[in-house]
């Protein structure tokens, strides 16, 4: 279904009972309310949970974001980190944490559990900083306090492609960063970035989410302000954001719950799914209950 969230429109799933607890699922980089696995969403399901996806801004049935004087074409920007040009983005992160909030006014969810990963974990940091009144517990999954325009960021940018171009590149994101200890065969993640791919794929709303995340700013001080029950995950497989980079945010959040997870990379799988939930579920039935 589509709702109005902080002045635009985003594509929305709810699954559970209404009358249970919100747990609201924030995507990262370029993907999908589709890329949830069905038993990650079954599962907290199952645990009591009114499961909230959708898809952010600028990707899949959600709005597109352009600003005026901002380019998102991979050259643009990469030409602006080559001549060390200040970045542009045509909104910020905190304006995507804005929407989460206007989702849950949408939906009349007083507070919500919240569950994020990688440019939505970052996400999640900042609704635990500035909006902690709604939140009932965060779990921040697979992502820094600080993001930079590090080597290798060629690798997220996004360009036009054809269907069949879109899911090899897909592909090969999934090889590189990965779970190798939950994997899944090639067809779920052939079948998944086709799905994908016509449900709304966007090159350069997927660059303007980059360009959100890489000027986000420090987040290291706000984090040590946090009073609200944090649950830090994070693979020790991940070749994309080590695991340094939760045990960081762990360490900032004061009393924050830290999962450093064996064969989990920066994705996850069907396989991986119903651990997520068993460790989810089971820290807010003791931290945020």
């Amino acid at each position: 279904m589509q709702i109005t969230a902080n002045g635009i429109k985003l594509e929305v799933e709810e699954h559970g009972a209404g009358s249970n607890p919100a747990l609201i699922l924030i995507r990262g980089l370029g993907t999908q309310l589709i890329h949830w696995p069905r038993e990650l969403i079954e599962g907290f399901v199952a645990q009591g949970f009114r499961v909230i996806t959708f898809d952010n801004r600028d990707i899949g049935k959600s709005a597109r974001c352009p600003a005026p004087g901002v380019d998102g074409r991979a050259e643009t920007i990469l030409a602006d980190l080559a001549a060390d040009r200040p970045l542009r983005p045509a909104y910020s992160l905190n304006d995507m944490a804005q929407d989460v909030i206007g989702l849950m006014d949408a939906l009349r969810i007083a507070k919500a559990h919240v569950f994020g990963i990688s440019m939505g974990g970052a996400i999640t940091q900042l609704l635990a900083i500035h909006h902690a009144d709604r939140l009932l517990s965060a779990t921040i999954v697979m992502t820094l306090a600080h993001f930079t325009a590090s080597p290798g960021i060629e690798a997220l940018l996004s360009q036009p492609q054809d269907r069949a171009g879109f899911i090899e590149t897909a592909l090969q994101g999934d090889r590189a960063w990965g779970s190798p200890g939950f994997g899944a065969p090639e067809s779920y993640f052939r079948d998944l970035a086709g799905r994908a791919y016509d449900r709304g794929a966007d090159p350069e709303g997927v660059n303007r989410q980059l360009l959100a995340t890489l000027t986000s700013g420090d987040r290291r001080a706000a984090l040590r302000e946090v009073d609200l029950p944090c649950f830090v995950i994070h693979g020790a497989d991940d070749t994309l954001v080590p695991p340094e980079g939760g045990e960081e945010i762990a360490a900032l959040i004061p009393r924050a719950e830290l999962q450093i997870i064996a064969g989990m990379g920066h994705v996850i799988t069907p396989k991986l799914a119903p651990l997520l939930v068993e460790k989810v579920s089971d820290f807010i039935a003791r931290r945020a209950v």
